[in-house]
């Protein structure tokens, strides 16, 4: 079966190290996001192999999913940033960690969550507009120019704050998203300091009722 030989290949390279989801020109490291969307996929497979009756090395995919999910406690964890934190050693949040409760790694009351989410709320959130990380000495991701506000991250921060029950600042600033889409609905990739459309367009679109 096609899904044994990819989540194989998985647990052979799952250390490796990658540009994550923003295809940084950095350098590869260790991200966050990669090694948590790992778990998701060995998470989901063992799923569909217990549902379905699939046959699969499950004590094999059991141990690794495991292990990976020991591994993002223990070494992505920064006690002194109290939180989690973009790479092992980093400083610096990453708006792609506010994946971890959406694809239930981790509960979004988890007191270790609500600290990360607290820390990006800090550097990564302008009112309702996040950013997907910040530039520092211990991490350049290779561009020039500067950064704008990323869009999907606005929206993964809503749902972290639904989820979590905080549904009053969750609307507030969904409301407030909604008001920088363009007359279509849709939405750029990045929002810039002056509101405008950057990146990839359209990254995302607004529904009409």
């Amino acid at each position: 079966m096609s899904v044994v030989r990819v989540i194989e290949w998985l647990c052979e390279h799952w250390r490796e190290k990658d540009e994550s989801i923003w295809e940084v020109r950095g350098g590869r490291r260790e991200f966050l996001y990669s090694r948590v969307m790992c778990w998701v996929a060995l998470d989901r497979a063992i799923r569909l192999a217990n549902r379905r009756s699939f046959p699969a090395p499950l004590s094999r995919w059991h141990e690794t999913r495991d292990t990976i999910y020991r591994d993002i406690f223990e070494r992505f964890w920064n006690q002194s940033r109290s939180g989690f934190v973009q790479h092992p050693g980093a400083e610096t949040f990453d708006a792609a960690a506010l994946l971890m409760p959406l694809v239930r790694f981790i509960s979004p009351r988890d007191p270790r969550w609500m600290a990360t989410l607290g820390g990006i709320e800090r550097e990564l959130v302008s009112d309702s507009l996040v950013y997907r990380y910040r530039l520092d000495d211990s991490f350049s991701d290779g561009l020039t120019g500067q950064e704008g506000t990323f869009s999907m991250c606005s929206f993964w921060y809503v749902e972290c704050l639904s989820r979590m029950g905080d549904l009053q600042k969750a609307r507030l600033y969904f409301e407030k998203m909604l008001g920088y889409a363009n007359h279509l609905g849709l939405y750029g990739e990045e929002l810039g300091p002056r509101a405008q459309h950057l990146g990839n367009f359209p990254q995302a679109s607004r529904t009409w009722h």
